[in-house]
C-alpha cells in the first residue's frame, strides 16, 4: 500500500493556493474555484486542497513535511513573509520541528528526523 496524497479542506481557494506555492509546493492540477493539487520539490508526494463549502472547526490536520536543512528553509520562509509558530526546536521524540498555520488555521509542521524518522530507539521489533 502506498498513500497517494491528503486533502486539506480550506474555505479560500486563491488565498491556499499562495500560501502553499510560498511553502515551496509545486502545482501540478489547478482547477479553481475548488480544487488544487501540489507535489513536494524533493519527492512524488503531493498535497491537495479543496473548497467544499463546509470547514471543519476548528481545523484540526497536521501535515509533516521534512526538510533536510530545517534552519536553512525556516529562515528562508520567513524571508517570503511566513510566519512560525514555533522556531525550530530538537524535540523529546528526537526531531528537530519548526511550526506554522496555513490560512485555515491546519498544522503546518516542517520537520528534520534523519533515521529517526523510520528507526527510533524505540520502533518496534527493534
Amino acid at each position: 500500500m502506498k498513500l497517494n496524497h491528503a486533502t486539506l479542506i480550506v474555505s479560500n481557494f486563491e488565498r491556499s493556493i499562495a500560501f502553499y506555492k510560498t511553502l515551496g509546493l509545486i502545482p501540478i492540477v489547478h482547477a479553481p474555484p475548488r480544487y488544487a493539487r501540489f507535489q513536494c520539490p524533493d519527492s512524488d508526494a503531493t498535497l491537495s486542497i479543496e473548497v467544499t463549502g463546509e470547514l471543519p472547526a476548528p481545523a484540526r490536520a497536521q501535515i509533516f513535511l521534512e526538510c533536510s536543512d530545517l534552519d536553512r528553509t525556516v529562515t528562508d520562509l520567513k524571508t517570503r513573509g511566513l510566519t512560525f509558530t514555533q522556531e525550530p526546536t530538537n524535540m523529546p521524540y528526537l526531531w528537530r520541528e519548526a511550526r506554522l498555520k496555513d490560512p485555515d488555521g491546519h498544522d503546518i509542521r516542517l520537520y528534520f528526523a534523519g533515521d529517526n524518522r523510520l528507526n527510533p530507539p524505540w520502533k518496534i521489533g527493534r
